[in-house]
């Protein structure tokens, strides 16, 4: 008879010193718009949060991970455990998540400096951000837009198309810095316009796209396929364009952060500041 030994991995006794959760978020969707898959939300909708590691502040300071997004997405996977796939988490809860991360490394509180805009004095404050994470609310996306004899019904974006957004703005200060170094070359100068444009508008398009849950046709039926809906944006006419567009605007400034009043210290005029969101400078407590 043989002889069998089982091999366990060894314990390690720092284990209970590691990360633990330092606050408990309610996502502002409630769990609603999640693909299958992307997230374990228990029972009570709470997920866990913790602070961030090293690694977390090093990739927070890398341009590159900033700027196309992967950065953020593996900060608040690092972070909040219960969240497996930060790409396809809805935009509504990307700010909740952010500020949660900060509050669970640093603390409740935000300094920062504005300029009051009638005396033009520069001056130091300092926000809960516990207040702000709390005002933050999901909008409803249940009721559906007319437009002609169709019903299109919303939803939040994911995070992949958030940055998408992002990046749309980014080849746009592309376009405008490359033909500035053309204006001696008409031809090349007409290619790279052509060739941008191409890309900004394939990007606004898919941008309608991942906001489109789906599409009532007059005879009742529900298109929902991706491919069908990106093909109807890029084809129909550009009234429908601005009507979905404006609606998504509208959607976007109820779930957005909202500005908080100062006192200007030097001639105490009170003036709205926003919260902005360039996450380098956001996190930027720890450096």
């Amino acid at each position: 008879m043989v002889n069998q030994t089982q091999s366990f991995a060894p314990h390690n006794p720092l284990t209970k010193h590691f990360r633990q959760p330092a606050l408990y978020l309610k996502l502002p969707s409630g769990g609603a718009h999640w693909p299958e898959g992307s997230i374990d939300l228990p029972l009570n909708n709470e997920i866990a949060v913790l602070p961030m590691s090293t690694k977390d502040e090093i990739t927070l300071k890398t341009p590159d991970a900033l700027l196309n997004g992967q950065g953020v997405v593996n900060v608040i996977e690092s972070c909040c455990p219960a969240i497996k796939d930060a790409w396809l988490m809805p935009s509504i809860d990307v700010d909740s998540a952010i500020i949660a991360i900060r509050i669970a490394s640093y603390g409740n509180q935000m300094d920062f400096s504005a300029t009051c805009p009638k005396c033009s004095k520069t001056s130091d404050y300092a926000i809960d951000l516990s207040v702000v994470l709390s005002g933050i609310t999901a909008p409803v996306y249940t009721q559906k837009i007319d437009i002609d004899d169709l019903k299109i019904k919303l939803k939040p974006q994911a995070y992949f198309n958030v940055n998408k957004s992002n990046m749309i703005a980014f080849e746009e200060q592309q376009i405008m810095k490359t033909l500035g170094q053309l204006n001696d070359n008409p031809e090349e100068l007409k290619k790279v316009f052509d060739q941008q444009l191409s890309k900004i508008i394939d990007l606004n398009v898919s941008l309608l796209t991942g906001s489109t849950d789906y599409i009532e046709t007059p005879d009742g039926s529900i298109v929902s396929d991706e491919a069908f809906i990106n093909e109807f944006y890029s084809n129909c006419d550009s009234k429908t364009i601005k009507t979905i567009k404006a609606k998504l605007t509208e959607l976007s400034k109820q779930s957005g952060i909202k500005p908080i009043d100062v006192n200007c210290h030097s001639c105490s005029e009170e003036f709205s500041v926003s919260v902005e969101f360039d996450f380098a400078s956001f996190f930027a407590v720890g450096s």
